[in-house]
């Protein structure tokens, strides 16, 4: 795809050979190479850290090890394996992306880049990642690890107008056409573990000697976040013995499409609800990505399930079978440890 020259050759066999020697050879997503399990494993990757990603892929795999063994996998069987992984929209994505594959492409991965990037979920690094670690097809990628790597080695201000662009040119520039896979995990892995945004271990830098920003000192610049919203939630679980009572959040906002417990909306109540045998309240926080949870659980025990008339779509859940459902961490921490 690209025509090196002789200082992007030594970039991308400086990167290659230091794979070789001190890449993360032992992570899960890297045995066992097939598209389908770079697929997973970069989706999950997605805005979470490594160490937090490995035991949940593991899972996963360890369920759906190929695409025919996810073929008929509900949305609600993807989602219960992604409770507590967060960005819930990704596990919805794998599963519009599957149906997708099963029913356009006969359940065969897609080999083309651009058929990758009709999938849900997959953008134009994601689909560069798939080709060139799982197809060795030269295709770049810049992802925040790379971004880093490549920015300083150009001393590139990422905040300035037009940088995006022009980190794709450069990388598109020095992804080689050989040695593809090792170059490809290569710069993530250096971007990890080398290239750090606080303290960079230049010294251990196989760039180091032409990199533009080798061991210079990096201020940590604060971003000005905007503040967070609090929001205040009033759930209601009404539970028997073993068994409790939830529901499927259609409302397209956090926590979609997973199991909670009845969201009462400005503290009205239920008439759905009987009178328990005794009830308890709980109060914690629960902190997202964008907005900081402030959250009221009534507890109401029963003395067996009961019918309730709704037109919102619900299940008595037994404790035993929680692993079937998506629920959120907190929820569903507290339904384990209860009872």
């Amino acid at each position: 795809m690209n025509n090196l020259n002789k200082d992007n050759k030594s970039f991308s066999s400086a990167i290659s050979q230091w794979y070789l020697t001190s890449g993360r050879n032992n992570l899960p997503w890297r045995e066992k190479i097939s598209p389908y399990r770079v697929w997973i494993s970069e989706i999950m990757l997605q805005q979470t850290q490594v160490k937090t990603v490995i035991p949940f892929f593991k899972k996963f795999i360890g369920k759906y090890p190929n695409l025919k063994s996810i073929c008929d996998a509900t949305e609600d069987d993807i989602l219960a394996l992604w409770s507590g992984l967060g960005f819930y929209r990704r596990a919805k994505n794998i599963f519009k992306a599957k149906e997708i594959i099963k029913n356009k492409y006969n359940n065969c991965f897609p080999k083309k880049f651009d058929e990758l990037l009709l999938l849900p979920g997959i953008g134009r690094s994601t689909a560069g990642a798939i080709m060139s670690i799982a197809y060795g097809e030269s295709y770049p990628i810049l992802d925040a690890n790379v971004k880093r790597v490549i920015s300083r080695f150009n001393d590139i201000d990422v905040k300035d107008k037009g940088a995006i662009k022009s980190l794709w040119l450069l990388s598109k520039t020095y992804t080689p056409s050989k040695n593809i896979f090792e170059y490809t995990q290569g710069i993530m892995d250096l971007g990890a573990t080398i290239c750090h945004l606080r303290v960079p271990s230049c010294s251990n830098c196989p760039l180091n000697t032409s990199c533009k920003s080798s061991f210079k000192e990096f201020e940590v610049i604060k971003n000005d976040k905007k503040q967070k919203l609090n929001k205040k939630i009033n759930f209601m679980l009404a539970h028997s013995n073993q068994s409790f009572l939830l529901f499927k959040k259609n409302k397209k906002s956090f926590w979609e499409s997973l199991w909670i417990p009845y969201e009462r909306q400005n503290r009205e109540r239920s008439d759905f609800f009987k009178r328990p045998l005794r009830s308890e309240t709980k109060n914690f926080n629960h902190a997202l990505s964008h907005i900081d949870l402030n959250i009221t659980l009534e507890i109401f025990e029963y003395k067996k399930p009961f019918k309730i008339k709704t037109n919102l779509e619900h299940k008595w859940v037994k404790k035993d079978e929680l692993n079937k459902f998506g629920l959120p961490k907190p929820i569903k921490s507290i339904i384990e440890n209860y009872v």
